[in-house]
C-alpha cells in the first residue's frame, strides 16, 4: 500500500518511518545524558513510544489514560479527561520521570498532565517530556522532540487504519493484506 503524499495540511507516516522516529527520539534522550527512573506514557498515542522507551532504557513503564479527541471520529479536540488512576507494575510513581506522548498538538494535554503530576505525586522529583512531533500551534515545548511542524498538519499515523476497522471486517482486511504482500 502506498502512502499518500505529505503536504502542509497532511503528514502521512508509514510503520517503518514511525518506528525509526521513535528510535531516533530515544537516541536523542540517551545522548542528552539525562537519566530517568520510569517512563510515563499517555494513552493512547504515547503507548507505543512509551513501550519502546521502557524496553530500550530498561526502566518500568507507567500508563496514564487521557482523552480529548472524541468528537467527529477523533478529529476534534474537546475537554481533557485525565484518568483517576495510572497503571504501573513497580511501586508508586516517583523519582525522575520521562513523560512520553506521540505529539504536542495544542499543548493542553502535556501542560495539564505536568501540573497533575506536580500536584498529586510528591515522590516525583523531576519530569521531562519527549514527543515525536511538536506542532507550531503548541503552547507546550517538550524537552525532547523529533520534528517541529510549523504548518500544523494533521498527522496520519499508521495505526489510524484500525480506527475504522471493526471485528466483522477482520477476515476481509487480513485477506486484502495478504494479497497486497
Amino acid at each position: 500500500m502506498t502512502t499518500p503524499q505529505t503536504n502542509e495540511k497532511h503528514l502521512w507516516v508509514s510503520w517503518d518511518e514511525y518506528h525509526r522516529l521513535i528510535e531516533r527520539l530515544a537516541l536523542k534522550v540517551h545522548e542528552s545524558g539525562w537519566k530517568f527512573d520510569m517512563v510515563l506514557c499517555l494513552a493512547r498515542g504515547g503507548v507505543r513510544p512509551g513501550d519502546v522507551f521502557s524496553r530500550i532504557f530498561d526502566v518500568p513503564l507507567a500508563i496514564l489514560s487521557t482523552s480529548s479527541y472524541r468528537e467527529d471520529k477523533g478529529t476534534t479536540q474537546g475537554d481533557l479527561d485525565i484518568a483517576k488512576y495510572m497503571t504501573m507494575t513497580k511501586g508508586p510513581l516517583s523519582g525522575k520521570i520521562l513523560l512520553v506522548d506521540d505529539l504536542a498538538d495544542s499543548g493542553v494535554t502535556l501542560t495539564k498532565v505536568m501540573q497533575h503530576l506536580k500536584d498529586n505525586f510528591d515522590g516525583v522529583t523531576e519530569v521531562k517530556s519527549a514527543v515525536i512531533w511538536t506542532k507550531g500551534s503548541s503552547a507546550f515545548r517538550p524537552d525532547y522532540q523529533m520534528e517541529e511542524l510549523p504548518h500544523n498538519p494533521w498527522i496520519h499515523q499508521p495505526f489510524e487504519d484500525y480506527d475504522g476497522l471493526r471485528p466483522h471486517q477482520l477476515a476481509a482486511w487480513i485477506k486484502k493484506g495478504e494479497t497486497a504482500a
